[in-house]
């Protein structure tokens, strides 16, 4: 009964919320990492009906799962980052933790906002137009359009999942050295421009090396590399 009566502590709440925010969390990524590892390379690979069939049959039903596994990884995240803030206070956000699970807090969130407002806006018109061809008719000539924003999107969020991982792992087992003395402000002006930079990218439609999928895993660990020496230069 004692284990029992610690799950409904302000710990113990707080322990599942980590639980559900991992669990999420995995749903989320794995399908991302899906989408951008194994289904594009093999769609591909397909004929027209094979692709036909994965748009029509596979799609909506894997961008179900990614996007709500997106929402309640936010949900989750957005819940245990105020339990946080509650029990210890807003300063914790000036520590070491706090800077590294901020920096993933960002990322994260500008990952599920492009989930929801650019991923799955362009799908819905790529899955319309697939299923009117599956039908006999034509194709929407805005689905072509729309793709590139999609699918560099979706790049763009596989490149932000590797500096992502790093840093919430790193804010429990490897914390940023953050001193009184520390220019915080500065630290965040640099990290908010090269943040601009990076989703800004997405609506100028610039793949680069992020065209392939070797290309984007690279990217993201030179990008997590590049936030580390930023990091390490200001602190």
């Amino acid at each position: 009964m004692e284990f029992i009566r610690q799950l409904v502590t302000i710990d113990g709440i707080s322990m599942i919320g980590r639980w559900l925010h991992f669990f999420f969390g995995i749903m989320w990524i794995g399908h991302l990492y899906y989408f951008n590892f194994t289904q594009g390379s093999a769609v591909a690979q397909m004929d027209a009906p094979g692709k036909s069939n994965v748009t029509n049959k596979l799609l909506p039903i894997a961008l179900y799962w990614f996007r709500w596994g997106a929402m309640w990884t936010m949900v989750s995240g957005l819940v245990l980052l105020s339990i946080k803030g509650h029990t210890q206070g807003m300063d914790v956000f000036r520590s070491g933790w706090g800077v590294s699970i901020l920096i993933g807090t960002v990322l994260g969130l500008t990952m599920w906002y492009n989930v929801w407002f650019l991923i799955w806006p362009k799908q819905q018109i790529i899955m319309a137009s697939a299923a009117k061809v599956a039908a006999g008719g034509t194709a929407d000539p805005q689905a072509a359009a729309v793709a590139p924003m999609a699918g560099l999107a979706s790049r763009t969020n596989t490149l932000m999942s590797i500096p992502l991982l790093f840093f919430m792992g790193s804010a429990s087992h490897l914390p940023i050295p953050v001193t009184p003395e520390t220019n915080l402000t500065l630290l965040a002006v640099i990290l908010g421009i090269l943040w601009l930079v990076l989703e800004g990218n997405v609506f100028k439609g610039k793949a680069g090396p992020m065209a392939t999928v070797k290309g984007v895993i690279t990217c993201g660990f030179v990008l997590t590399g590049v936030i580390i020496a930023i990091i390490a230069a200001v602190v």
